[in-house]
């Protein structure tokens, strides 16, 4: 079964034949955890899929919250991808490092400021180098471009809007990050959080979503299955979480494929909720 709503996902052998393409303009989206000891800007530096432009996940953020790269205005966003020679009528394609990690967020961000023609590489740079694909350590120069932003604001939840889901349940609550985390065994990543889980959500670890030998999305039936033996019913409004908002853009990817029409982001995710006094946890 192929994905009811493949056009979110490329494969390599597709760039590749596509690099060259004037409208595909590609974007290394790396992005990592304080603890898994690696730099996305002097890896992309050492070697980047030929043509690929940095887009830093910190920088094009709201830099005025105290919260870890929160949606910044659409006039940032704007300024930003334009310098990056991101903009209308532009076939982007995003890549990252560990995968399918950060590079579905960078994906989300633009199809939130109303850019749709935007894709995540199954399998990212990885795979991308494990079959001896070019890549290049020559700065990419590219050339400014108008970019409109039309913000979607169906496609983020806020703080409030989640207390009122958790209370209502009108929405499924998909949280990405790891069972440990989830129940509040294990600690967080960030100091001065609590540990647990939003009450009512569903443990969903981007990871299910994952072949693990190939780490490239799940076919189309193992992916809907994935969801389902979490509890999760597809024919459900669904807001996902993470712990910062990256992997919960992982989970939407996935939906995304899988046709699934009413999903949202919980933007602050944990970060957020698990750093105020006035949220309710379950453990």
């Amino acid at each position: 079964m192929t994905y009811p709503n493949p056009a979110s996902l490329v494969s390599t052998q597709w760039l590749a034949e596509h690099l060259d393409a004037p409208d595909v303009h590609v974007v290394d989206a790396s992005w990592y955890l304080p603890a898994m000891k690696r730099d996305p800007k002097a890896e992309y530096a050492a070697g980047h899929i030929p043509g690929a432009v940095f887009f830093d996940i910190d920088d094009v953020s709201d830099s005025d919250s105290p919260l870890p790269h929160m949606l910044p205005s659409p006039v940032k966003f704007s300024s930003r991808v334009r310098k990056l020679g991101l903009g209308d009528g532009t076939r982007i394609v995003v890549y990252d490092g560990g995968g399918l990690f950060s590079a579905p967020r960078v994906w989300w961000m633009f199809r939130y400021f109303g850019h749709s023609d935007v894709a995540v590489l199954d399998g990212g740079l990885p795979k991308w180098l494990a079959e001896g694909r070019p890549v290049e350590a020559l700065p990419t120069v590219p050339y400014e471009r108008h970019f409109t932003a039309r913000v979607n604001s169906t496609m983020v939840r806020d703080v409030d809007q989640m207390r009122a889901i958790s209370e209502t349940g009108r929405r499924q609550i998909l949280d990405a990050r790891s069972p440990g985390r989830f129940a509040g065994t294990d600690p967080e990543p960030r100091e001065g959080l609590r540990s647990g889980h939003i009450p009512g959500s569903l443990n969903t670890p981007f990871q299910i979503l994952i072949d693990p030998k190939e780490g490239t999305m799940k076919p189309a039936d193992a992916l809907r299955r994935a969801f389902e033996e979490a509890g999760v019913d597809l024919s459900k409004p669904i807001v996902t979480s993470c712990g910062s908002g990256v992997s919960a853009c992982t989970l939407a990817l996935g939906l995304d494929l899988l046709g699934v029409p009413d999903v949202a982001v919980y933007d602050g995710s944990w970060s957020e909720w698990g750093s105020r006094e006035d949220t309710p946890i379950e453990t």
